[in-house]
Order: C-alpha cells, then structure tokens, then sequence
C-alpha cells in the first residue's frame, strides 16, 4: 500500500519558492483523499494557501509561531469544498532536514482536532518541505481519525512537466547495470522515476502491447494491462510477444507473460475485463499514468473523465488507416493526445463520438433494437491496422512520456500529436477547455476525487 501526493506542477514550483526563504513559512493544502481498491491511497491537490504576514507572531529559520486567523478561514472554505486539510511548513536551508521536531509534534496534537473539525474532514495530515539545489525534500503523513497514519511516500506533481519525488526517509535499491545506456541519456534521476511509477495500459492490441513492451524495457516495474478481450488469429500480425499458440487466449495473459520473460522483477496486474465497468474503472486510480490504448469511444470517454477527477495524466494513442474498394492505403493517420492539467479533454477536442459512446455501452438487444429505430449507430465495421504503423504511434506515445519527465523538447508543450504517414509530417497542436465543460478549471472539477457516481458518468448496470 503506498500514499501518494498529487500536486499540479505550479503548486509544487511554488512550494519550491517558498522553502528557499531562510525563514519557516506556513500554509494549508486543500485536498482530497482516495482510497484505490488495492489499498493505494492518493491525496489530490486541489490549492494551496499560505498563511498571511500578519498572522505570524515569531517566524524565524528555526521556527515560527502563527495565530489562527492565519488558517480558520482556510478551514471553513475546505468544509464549503468538502477537502481534507494538509498542515504545510517548510524546514529552511539545502542541508534543511524535512522531518518533524518535537515542536511539530505538538503543532499537530493541538491543531489535528481543530482542523478536523472545522473543515468538517476526517483527515489531518502535514507535509514538511526542506529546499535542495533541484526541487525539495519532504516527509509528511495523512490520517484519518482513529485510525493510524499514513505516510506520504511519493510526490507527484504533474502538469506540464512531470517529477515524482521520494520521501526524504525513504531508500531506493541501486539501478541495474543494464539501463546504462538509458541513464547516459536522462540521467539517474528519471531512470529512477520509471522504475517506481505505476502505469497503466488501457487496451492490449496492436499499440497496447507495443507501449507495454518499450515501458518495461525502459526500466517501468508496474504495470496494470486492461482489456477484455482474447486474440483472434489476425491480432498475431500486430500484438507484441503473441504467437500463433495464443489464438484463444486472454490479450493481457498473453503479454503479462511476455513482459515476465524480459523483466522477472517486474510487478504486473492484468483485468480481462472493459474499463466501461466501474469497478474496473476505479483500479485505475492508484495510476500515475494511464496509456489509452483502447479503439472505443467508450473507453476513452472513461479515460477522459479519469484526467481530470483524479490528476491522472493520460497519453491517448490514435491509429486510423483508410482504403478505397480496391482495399489500397489512402491515408495512413496517427494521434497522440496528452491529457493533463489545464487542456482540453478528448470530448472538447471531438476525439469522442459520444453517440456511438452511448451505443457501445448497450446491452446486444437494445444496440438492435435502437439501430432498427435509426437512434444508434451500428458499430461491427472493423478497421484495418498495421504493425508498423500500431508501433509507430506507441513509440510517439512513449517518447510524450519522457520527454515530459525529463523536459527536453520545446515549450510551450504540445497537447497533441498528429501523424500523417502517408505524407511523411507530423505537426502538433494546443487546444484549451471549453467554458463550463468538466476539463475547465472553473468546473471546480478537478481532483475532485471519489465522487457518486464514479467520474459523475452514468454506468452499465
């Protein structure tokens, strides 16, 4: 079970700020908490408020006395919200030790009650930042009353770049010697990030098991693949460590085991099942990353929805290959789209048909019934696919995910990449919320965590 802080890259830049202050400085996270099935919990960011100036009574290197009207009009707007609250201060200096003095520890007891009861939360937690010469160094713990505390083990802020930070009490074994040439390319640091990130691949086709299989070969040692189906004789062509002995058998047993024989070490979940399904759906929180595989609309409806309520970043992949009656290529197209922070969702950007959405969450009989009726569309047309153009866009998708770890290509960041092969260019594209939509930061949407229902969708029954 691992705790993990989710927090947008211009929160975790500006608490990097602040901890360069020679003085301690105070504020509150507002956040959400949520508890995946597999115990996994995240706690979503949703602001941050620092106390003000005129509340400090002592503020010095070494400590800092604070009145409550430096934080009880925090704690009434967190009841408003309906967020938890995070005690934040900061721990000066370089060399500073992020982790709590006996002083702190009377902070809490004081505090933990008065903060529980005034944001109308269950949970109390602290985070404790200390400046480094690159990004912070941090312990902090969330608890729920009456139960025993949590620590948070791993920072994760994400948004335009993203950077995942281990807590400054935690232990890292010593990275292989076989990712050598990997590390001479971005460094340690981000060879690290990969082994410890939990990542999941939505759909285990032709691009699915092309992303999977370049992740664990990165050094990625968790992974969750999700799909339903079993492979048919025409995925042999395209799906990755499958054979002509696997016709029959589950797409993600199939390539669980693959991935097993080139890392043994590696931690892998496999659901034979649709993430349309809820309880499905809901094994993708733990994820600091999900790949959207999956040539639904349905799905990535799901995915597109996840982006936003949990701070998931989502790297949604595209393959479309067009013919005319003679079956010869007209047009070869590729599509990798990065859902994060402040761009738009695949709904705003019409990467969705939200009527065959609807239609492909239909019972058999009813999708007839409607389709005779003319109010759904039919939707057994299978499209033709290629391995090197399936691999083609997964190799994109995964070089999105680097580049966002490691910062080496050009800002601003594109959301979006499009890949017309059969006329050998590739552009990019930004596209921003629409007003009022789920995605736009006004929807107050964002990190809004576990909801009723699940993501605010409707779901099968």
């Amino acid at each position: 079970m691992t705790t993990t802080l989710v927090l947008q890259t211009e929160t975790a830049k500006e608490i990097e700020a602040v901890a360069r202050l020679n003085v301690e400085t105070a504020g509150v996270v507002l956040a959400r908490v949520a508890r995946a099935p597999n115990g996994d919990v995240r706690v979503l960011a949703r602001q941050l408020r620092w106390v003000g100036d005129s509340a400090y009574i002592r503020r010095e290197a070494d400590g800092l006395t604070i009145l409550p009207e430096g934080y009880v009009q925090t704690l009434a707007d967190a009841e408003t919200r309906g967020d938890m609250c995070l005690w934040l201060h900061t721990h000066p200096g370089l060399t500073g030790r992020p982790e709590p003095s006996d002083h702190d520890h009377l902070v809490d007891q004081k505090i933990s009650d008065l903060f529980r009861i005034r944001s109308g939360s269950p949970y109390y937690g602290t985070l404790i930042v200390s400046p480094r010469h690159v990004g912070l160094a941090f312990t902090g713990y969330v608890q729920r009353e009456e139960q025993a505390a949590l620590s948070i083990e791993r920072l994760w802020s994400v948004g335009d770049r993203w950077h995942l930070t281990r807590s400054y009490d935690s232990s890292l074994a010593a990275l292989p010697e076989i990712f050598d040439r990997n590390i001479r390319a971005f460094g340690s640091a981000v060879q690290e990030t990969l082994r410890d990130l939990r990542i999941a691949v939505v759909g285990c086709g032709g691009t699915g098991s092309a992303v999977a299989e370049q992740l664990v070969r990165l050094g990625v040692r968790n992974l969750l693949l999700v799909d339903p189906d079993r492979l048919s004789a025409s995925n042999i062509t395209r799906v990755y460590g499958s054979t002509a002995e696997h016709v029959g058998v589950e797409k993600v047993q199939a390539l669980s085991e693959h991935l097993a024989r080139i890392a043994p070490d590696m931690r892998c979940e496999t659901l034979a099942s649709m993430v349309t399904l809820e309880p499905i759906a809901q094994r993708l929180i733990s994820s600091d990353v999900v790949f959207g595989c999956t040539d639904d609309n349905a799905g990535r409806l799901v995915l597109s929805r996840l982006a936003t309520y949990f701070m998931v970043p989502v790297i949604d992949c595209g393959v479309l290959l067009s013919s005319d009656r003679d079956d010869q290529l007209t047009g070869i197209y590729g599509r990798v789209t990065t859902l994060t922070q402040g761009q738009a969702c695949l709904v705003c950007r019409n990467r969705i048909d939200v009527r065959r959405a609807a239609a492909e969450l239909l019972t058999p009989d009813e999708r007839k019934r409607r389709i005779d009726e003319g109010y759904a569309p039919a939707l057994e047309h299978v499209e033709p696919a290629v391995v090197a153009y399936t691999t083609l866009v997964a190799a994109a998708a995964v070089a999105e995910l680097l580049e966002r770890l490691t910062g080496y290509g050009s800002t601003p960041r594109p959301s979006e990449i499009l890949l017309r092969c059969h006329e050998r260019e590739i552009s990019t594209n930004v596209a921003l919320p629409r007003a009022g939509h789920y995605c736009h930061p006004s929807s107050g949407k964002l990190g809004s965590g576990l909801t009723a229902p699940f993501l605010e969708q409707v779901w099968p029954g």
